[in-house]
């Protein structure tokens, strides 16, 4: 069985992986009322994995999309941060492990390669940030800038929708925190300097692995893990304050590297440290299975045993508290080697962001700047 993808084109089960793509398929969306099967008819018609086809390279579509809001709000107790801006939909570094691939089901997409090749440019963004942070019951928290997908990816080198945003927040003195896989957020350098000996900002980079061939499959388009340690470091010298996140942990995968990571983050100027076990919220369970099964079917059947352990038996529990930690011995023995490494490594942690600094930007008038 196989599920549609961009003009009806489908993958066979057991295709090769795509060059340069995270996902092996189109996963439907879980909204979705209509399945695609593919049938053999005995024609000998070439498949996706004959020697002889030389498969068309999958490109990415990126669709401008007027945002109606930007900020958004939540209560989650195990989450760092109260409101964040998303400035894309979709994330092009097509890392497969990706918790942000179901919200694709949304817009009728697929959680797999179209989450990874079919974007959405929010191009009022800048715009719809300046309305909101005008309005008269707003109260200045710090923003998470790129949280459901990141900001920096690819697309962000046109777009510049990314940037749009980190100028009004550098005019008005909102502070915000960054998340990234991506070497591009030194291009905005001559912004996050100013803004951070202001207190106005922090960059997070997101380092999953130290084993570049592992996390080329992992995350094909995102910088490689040593470009992200200068990212870091470079980040340092220009006296923005960084922290390194080891997200996902991966039982018997990337879990090894646990320790290292931290010590060469630490080395790279890394101030503050956290990890995220692997989350496997709704279609991403499937897509997960796939990849596994692909490049590692060795130890398939053990990691995915390992994640049921750390999650109650499931494949995923959402439960506040659990979600990002997970429970049991194996989740309690990372979460030891974490603190154990992280103290030892003498990470002193971030200073909170200054919300103080907020001026409301004044709402456009007819009479200009005269008042």
């Amino acid at each position: 069985m196989t599920h549609r993808g961009p003009f009806g084109k489908q993958r066979p089960p057991g295709a090769a992986p795509i060059k340069g793509r995270g996902a092996g398929g189109w996963t439907p969306g879980r909204f979705e009322r209509r399945e695609t099967v593919l049938e053999d008819d005995g024609w000998d018609v070439l498949r996706d994995d004959d020697p002889d086809v030389q498969p068309t390279p999958l490109k990415t579509h990126v669709v401008e999309e007027r945002a109606r809001s930007i900020i958004s709000t939540n209560t989650s107790p195990d989450i760092g941060f109260s409101q964040s801006v998303n400035p894309y939909r979709g994330c092009e570094h097509g890392c497969v492990y990706c918790f942000a691939r179901p919200s694709h089901a949304y817009l009728d997409l697929s959680p797999g390669l179209d989450f990874e090749t079919r974007l959405f440019a929010k191009s009022n963004a800048a715009e719809r940030l300046r309305l909101e942070l005008g309005k008269p019951g707003y109260v200045c928290t710090p923003i998470a800038l790129g949280i459901n997908t990141d900001g920096y990816q690819p697309i962000e080198r046109e777009c510049r929708i990314t940037r749009a945003c980190l100028e009004v927040c550098a005019e008005v003195g909102q502070p915000v925190s960054i998340v990234t896989k991506s070497a591009l957020v030194l291009r905005d350098l001559d912004l996050l300097g100013p803004m951070a000996a202001r207190g106005l900002v922090t960059v997070h980079l997101s380092i999953t692995t130290l084993d570049n061939r592992l996390s080329a499959r992992m995350e094909p388009r995102a910088a490689a893990p040593h470009a992200r340690l200068k990212t870091l470091a470079a980040l340092a010298d220009a006296g923005v304050p960084t922290g390194v996140l080891v997200a996902p942990v991966i039982p018997m995968l990337t879990d090894r590297d646990l320790e290292a990571i931290l010590e060469a983050a630490r080395g790279a100027g890394a101030q503050a440290a956290g990890y995220v076990l692997l989350r496997l919220p709704h279609e991403l369970k499937d897509i997960w299975r796939d990849w596994l099964a692909q490049h590692y079917p060795d130890r398939a059947t053990h990691i995915a045993s390992l994640i049921r352990q750390m999650r109650g038996g499931r494949d995923y529990d959402s439960t506040y508290g659990r979600r990002m930690r997970g429970e049991g011995p194996f989740a309690d023995l990372i979460a030891a080697r974490f603190a154990r490494a992280r103290r030892t490594l003498g990470y002193p942690g971030l200073s909170p962001l200054r919300t103080d600094l907020f001026v409301a930007p004044r709402a456009p008038s007819p009479q200009g700047e005269l008042f």
